[in-house]
């Protein structure tokens, strides 16, 4: 197969991630015998620099010429008081905007060999195995009316949270075909006792369970969410809520997987004519410019977002599997970065990378 692949580093530690992202993605291809085309385009804070837009028009053209786009991370503070156009952000929000990708996958996984790494009880933390189904183009993000309007005592700031019954329904759908070839059980987050916005996003819900007679669903308002995740995180297979809500949620995840650096994340548009979904992959960790260049970040995240785009937007399952793993083979022998924190010295974002490439040959070899 031809893999035609867009790279778009970004900023910060993306750069140090996506490097061995698409080392390892190089690796995958040769051992499975598959052709490798990559591209790299510019994304947030660099392409400000460079072209004076987050989101510039070529690389709008080379994402939609792309089979899938694999992104490092977004962000840098010298336009934390830039306006909202010329944030780094808007450059992120852009590109989902025009993949069409709706739905945010974010697998949170215990491994055994990171329980010790989460502070939570190791009893708590052991087993856990969810995804959370984050709605990716609605909500808060992007409704209208939005800014700052006004001026002295009467300056005041809108956002709106706003949903049409077919994006609730249409990432409902997704989260429920999941849940099909998980556990069964889809849990649907929202605030439906204060806001109609949650109490049709309830109610659509609901509808859409019907059609998946073998799935378990169950409704939970999302401070108690937040609250469960910590409390009893094994109860939830497929978690489904909207921008916002999982925004916070996903990163609060992060907790349970012992480290942000290892959270990867699939968005997905609507399935090609070849039966595969548009896609965007990406780490869930933003850019961290303060270990920027110092070969501290761990990545883990990205590389876990190259399976799944094998699997999501390539449909290659075996490949995804050898990656993850990989993964597993490189945590259990310890050869991790700091935020991991192993018994012996730190590895260098680059010797993790290496590492997993090494996994996967030695996998080939005996295969």
């Amino acid at each position: 197969m031809r893999l035609n692949v867009l790279l778009l580093p970004g900023d910060g530690i993306g750069v140090e991630v996506i490097r061995e992202a698409s080392k390892v993605l190089a690796r995958i291809a040769d051992s499975f015998g598959h052709e490798l085309a990559l591209s790299e385009g510019l994304l947030g804070g660099i392409a400000i620099h460079q072209t004076g837009s987050p989101f510039p028009d070529g690389t709008r053209d080379l994402a939609l010429k792309a089979d899938a786009t694999l992104l490092g991370a977004v962000g840098l503070p010298e336009f934390d008081n830039a306006p909202p156009d010329k944030r780094p952000e808007r450059g992120l929000l852009g590109i989902r905007k025009v993949l069409g990708v709706y739905a945010n996958l974010r697998p949170v996984r215990s491994y055994r060999a990171l329980i010790d790494s989460s502070p939570l009880k190791n009893e708590l933390v052991d087993g856990t195995d969810m995804i959370i189904v984050r709605e990716l183009t609605g909500g808060l993000y992007y409704g209208t009316p939005r800014g700052i309007f006004g001026s002295g005592t009467t300056e005041h700031a809108v956002n709106t949270m706003a949903y049409t019954r077919s994006e609730i329904e249409r990432v409902a759908h997704m989260a429920f075909q999941l849940a099909s070839k998980r556990r069964n059980k889809v849990t649907s987050v929202d605030k439906s006792n204060v806001l109609e916005n949650s109490q049709l996003w309830r109610r659509v819900v609901t509808e859409v369970a019907a059609d998946y007679s073998g799935v378990t669903l169950d409704h939970i308002l999302v401070d108690n969410c937040a609250m469960q995740l910590v409390l009893n995180p094994k109860r939830f297979d497929v978690v489904l809520t909207e921008n916002l809500f999982g925004d916070i949620l996903s990163d609060e995840g992060a907790v349970l997987a012992g480290s942000i650096g290892m959270l990867p994340s699939a968005s997905i548009g609507d399935k090609r004519p070849s039966g595969a979904w548009v896609g965007l992959y990406e780490p869930v960790h933003g850019s961290a410019p303060d270990i920027a260049g110092q070969g501290k970040a761990n990545p883990l995240g990205a590389i876990g977002s190259v399976a799944a785009m094998l699997e999501y937007s390539f449909g290659l399952v075996d490949e995804a599997r050898a990656v993850y793993g990989a993964i597993e083979q490189v945590l259990n022998n310890g050869r991790v970065t700091a935020d991991l924190k192993p018994a012996g010295k730190p590895a260098s974002t680059a010797e993790v990378g290496d590492a997993i490439c090494e996994a996967l040959s030695a996998r080939a070899v005996s295969a």
